[in-house]
């Protein structure tokens, strides 16, 4: 179903469904990062993200390899990990066509 974006950033054009979405999108822009973790020097743009870092600290491990069985604190190191486990390689150089598991 499509979902109506009636609010538009004056930067790109991009449009989005609320206003809130709207601030998230121009943090792009601005490079503002409001949500501060209280244990190291670390900033994040939206507070999801900030939640997600909270959780090293607190030695959660919430996404694990459904083959192996390996947990992981971020979904970005799972993602990583399944790529060692697939051969996948989704990043190609432009020049000489070799591919990369990561960017």
């Amino acid at each position: 179903m499509w979902k109506e974006k009636p609010y538009r950033c004056d930067e790109c054009g991009k449009a989005v469904s609320g206003p809130s979405g709207l601030i998230q999108h121009q943090r792009t822009h601005t490079a503002e990062k409001p949500y501060k973790c209280t244990k190291r020097r670390k900033a994040f743009s939206r507070s999801k993200h900030l939640t997600e870092h909270q959780g090293i600290h607190a030695g959660e491990k919430p996404h694990t390899g459904k083959q192996c069985g390996k947990a992981f604190s971020q979904s970005s190191h799972l993602i990583k990990h399944l790529r060692t486990r697939t051969g996948e390689k989704p990043y190609k150089c432009k020049e000489c066509e070799k591919a990369f598991s990561q960017s």
